[in-house]
């Protein structure tokens, strides 16, 4: 079993030859995928694809990119998008303050109504982070305090301060393809911390395929070479990576416990 615990199947990237991409992750051993949200205005996009595959799941959230696209949104809005029992996390959500393609106020805004959603509904947020960990930790540990809440901090590659407090907070971290990449030393040292029953692995396809497929279009069949990585760098075989991080997206992602034996 492995699971790639985020992706993006529904992008224009895939629309040619989806389902062969989906096939070959199975041939890979993938057996769940969670298929992140992004826009929430194209949910409807991703449940298509999760009504098909029975082991495909889905999330609903807003990308701080396309945070000024709503600006106004409410916790409440979020929630009756979860309704579907496909929909099993939040997200991706969260500070982008590389790119500032909407304006840091209105991405701090949006994130707050997730995480209200993420406290109301007890589903997990799946987090975008990028050159924002001091205001990430901020908001995090304010709203922690008012009410618990579960998630993951995906594609992790932020700093060690910002992963000690999502582990002491009760969040997993997620590896992508970046931590096999040749200057990703000090990332790796982070992971080498992480306690076994606080990981995941993932693509972020098509993005950041990893290392033998760097340069690439990802695609959930790669997480093996993530696995593998990430294996080596925890000491544990590849076997027991792969049955630790599945079990650990079960633990998290519990609305997808059934493992994908939905009968549409």
């Amino acid at each position: 079993m492995l699971v790639d615990s985020h992706c993006h199947l529904d992008f224009d990237d895939f629309e040619g030859d989806l389902e062969e991409i989906i096939e070959n992750a199975k041939e890979n051993g993938v057996s769940a995928i969670l298929n992140a949200g992004n826009n929430i205005g194209e949910l409807e996009n991703q449940l298509q694809i999760s009504e098909k595959f029975p082991f495909i799941y889905t999330a609903a959230g807003v990308h701080p990119h396309n945070a000024h696209e709503y600006e106004n949104i409410t916790a409440e809005e979020i929630i009756a998008k979860t309704e579907h029992k496909k929909v099993v996390g939040i997200g991706e959500c969260g500070l982008d303050y590389y790119y500032d393609y909407s304006p840091r106020e209105t991405q701090i805004k949006v994130f707050i109504e997730h995480i209200k959603a993420a406290q109301k509904t007890g589903l997990p947020l799946i987090i975008h982070n990028r050159d924002s960990d001091e205001d990430m930790i901020k908001l995090l540990d304010e709203h922690y305090k008012i009410a618990p809440f579960t998630g993951e901090i995906h594609c992790f590659s932020s700093s060690k301060k910002l992963a000690d407090f999502a582990l002491s907070i009760g969040f997993y971290l997620s590896a992508s393809g970046i931590i096999t990449f040749n200057k990703s030393g000090e990332l790796r040292d982070i992971f080498e911390n992480v306690p076994l029953d606080r990981l995941l692995v993932e693509t972020d396809a098509p993005y950041l395929a990893p290392v033998p497929k760097r340069g690439q279009r990802n695609q959930p069949a790669n997480v093996k070479y993530t696995a593998e990585k990430l294996a080596q760098i925890k000491d544990v075989s590849y076997e027991e990576i792969t049955e630790i991080t599945s079990d650990n997206f079960f633990a998290l992602f519990r609305k997808a416990s059934d493992k994908g034996r939905y009968d549409f």
